[in-house]
C-alpha cells in the first residue's frame, strides 16, 4: 500500500522544485539529448547533477529519460552519456530502444531500467520478454485496459507504471510520422511539432481551392485532437490491478498546471492509503483539475467506456483562473517576495495554492518593489513584495479568477 508512487514531470529545475514541493515521490526529466521532449527546458549534465542532489535531499527519486528510437549516429556517444548519468546518481533510466538497452546493460549494469510506454507493450508475453532483458519496471502502452494490466502483472515480477493524467498522442503508442513528414522534425527522436493540434480543412479532389470545415466550433476545427487523460476517479481500481506508479504527463506544461495536478493526485493517494475501505473520490479534485487549461477529460482505454474513445472537438477547455505569481522567498510571517507571472494589481483578490488542498483568498493591499518602493501593480517577470495575512512557503502559487469569455478578472 505504501509503495504507491506519484511520478511527476520536471522540464527544468524550477518545475522539479515545484513538483517536489507539491508532493511528487519521484520525478522524470531529460538531458539535452536522447529524450523524447527535445523542446522542454531539459538539463545539462551539470544542471542534472544539481537537480538529483536537490531531489535526494528531499527523499525524492529521479528517473532520466533516454527513450528515443536511436539511429546509428545516436549510438556514438550513448555509452559515455549513460556512464555520466550513473555517476551523478540517477535512480533509473527510462528506455524504449533495444539497442540502447543493450548498451546500458554493458556499461551501467547496476542502473535500473524502466521501459517507456513508447515501447508499446500490450501483452504479458512481451512483458516477460522485457523482464528477461533486465527491465525492472514497465510503463505499459496506454492502449491497455485495466483488465489486461492485471493479467500482465500476475504473470510477471515487473513494477507496473501507467500514465494517469495529461495530454494523449493521437497515434498508436506515440508512433507518429506526421511531424517528420510535414516539418522534418522527428517525433520519435524527441522533436515533435505536434501537427495533430493544427487546424485542418477537407478538400474534394475535383474542387481545388474549396475548403470545407469539418465539425467546427467557434475556435476552429481540430479533428485530430484527443481528449486529456484523467484517472482521478479510479485510484482504487488502479491499485487493485497492481499498478504501483501513477505517472503525470507534462514536461512542457506550466508550473501552475503541474502544481495543481500534482497536489490533487497527492491528496487522493494519501486518502486512499489512509483508509482504502472508506475512500471516495472528492468532487473538489475534479473541480480543481478543471482550473487548468485542458481538453475534455477521458479515461482513455483503461475503462470500458465507449465515450472515452471519442476525439475531442474542442481545442482547449479554457481555464477560468489565471496564474499570477510564485513565492520565491519568505521574508517574514506575513511578507513574501513573489515572481510575477501575469499582471497583479493593488486591491485584487487572489487565491493562494499551498502544498495541500486547502486554499484561501486574500486581497493584495500592499505591493513593494525589491527596493521597498510602493507600487500600484507588478508586471510579468518582475519580483515584488506583498503582505498576506497567512503563513506562506517558498513555491506556493497565487492565482486569480478571470472571465473565460474576455480573459479579464472577475
Amino acid at each position: 500500500m505504501n509503495s504507491i508512487e506519484l511520478l511527476a514531470p520536471a522540464g527544468n529545475l524550477e518545475k522539479l522544485e515545484v513538483a517536489i514541493h507539491y508532493g511528487a515521490d519521484a520525478v522524470y526529466l531529460g538531458g539535452t539529448s536522447f529524450n523524447l521532449r527535445k523542446r522542454a527546458g531539459n538539463f545539462s549534465l551539470k544542471e542534472m547533477k544539481r537537480a538529483i542532489e536537490y531531489a535526494h535531499k528531499k527523499q525524492v527519486k529521479v528517473y532520466v529519460t533516454v527513450n528515443i528510437f536511436a539511429r546509428n549516429e545516436d549510438l556514438l556517444h550513448i555509452s559515455e552519456y549513460l556512464s555520466e548519468l550513473d555517476e551523478i546518481g540517477a535512480d533509473a533510466i527510462i528506455v524504449s530502444d533495444p539497442g540502447i538497452i543493450r548498451v546500458a546493460k554493458e556499461c551501467v549494469p547496476k542502473l535500473p531500467l524502466h521501459l517507456s510506454t513508447q515501447a508499446n507493450t500490450t501483452n504479458w508475453a512481451s512483458a516477460k520478454f522485457w523482464e528477461k532483458q533486465g527491465i525492472s519496471r514497465i510503463n505499459l502502452a496506454r492502449e491497455c485496459s485495466l483488465k489486461e494490466i492485471k493479467e500482465i502483472k500476475e504473470k510477471t515480477h515487473l513494477e507496473m507504471e501507467i500514465l494517469v493524467h495529461g495530454s494523449m498522442c493521437i497515434s498508436y503508442a506515440g508512433r507518429c510520422l506526421l511531424s517528420s513528414y510535414m516539418t522534418g522534425r522527428d517525433s520519435n527522436r524527441g522533436d515533435c511539432a505536434q501537427p495533430c493540434r493544427w487546424e485542418y480543412h477537407l478538400v474534394e479532389s475535383k474542387r481545388p481551392g474549396q475548403y470545407f470545415m469539418v465539425d467546427e466550433d467557434e475556435r476552429g476545427t481540430y479533428i485530430f485532437n484527443s481528449k486529456d487523460l484523467c484517472m482521478i476517479d479510479y485510484i482504487p481500481e488502479m491499485v487493485d490491478v497492481g499498478i504501483t506508479t501513477f505517472k503525470i504527463e507534462g514536461r512542457m506544461k506550466s508550473i501552475y498546471y503541474l502544481a495543481t495536478v500534482i497536489r490533487i493526485y497527492r491528496e487522493a493517494i494519501n486518502n486512499y492509503i489512509k483508509d482504502p475501505k472508506a475512500y471516495k473520490c472528492d468532487p473538489r479534485w475534479r473541480d480543481e483539475l478543471k482550473k487548468t487549461t485542458h481538453r475534455d477529460f477521458t479515461t482513455g482505454f483503461y475503462i470500458d467506456d465507449p465515450q472515452a474513445k471519442k476525439e475531442s472537438q474542442e481545442l482547449l477547455s479554457l481555464q477560468n483562473y489565471q496564474f499570477v505569481g510564485k513565492v520565491i522567498e519568505v521574508l517574514g510571517r506575513d511578507t513574501v517576495k513573489i515572481e510575477v507571472k501575469n499582471k497583479l494589481s493593488l486591491e485584487e483578490e487572489v487565491e493562494i495554492i499551498g502544498r495541500n488542498m486547502k486554499t484561501f483568498s486574500a486581497k493584495i493591499d500592499t505591493i513593494l518593489s525589491e527596493d521597498g518602493i510602493k507600487k500600484e501593480f507588478g508586471q510579468p517577470n518582475e519580483k515584488i513584495i506583498i503582505n498576506v495575512a497567512h503563513p506562506l512557503e517558498k513555491h506556493d502559487l497565487l492565482r486569480k479568477r478571470i472571465s473565460i469569455e474576455t480573459g479579464c478578472e472577475v
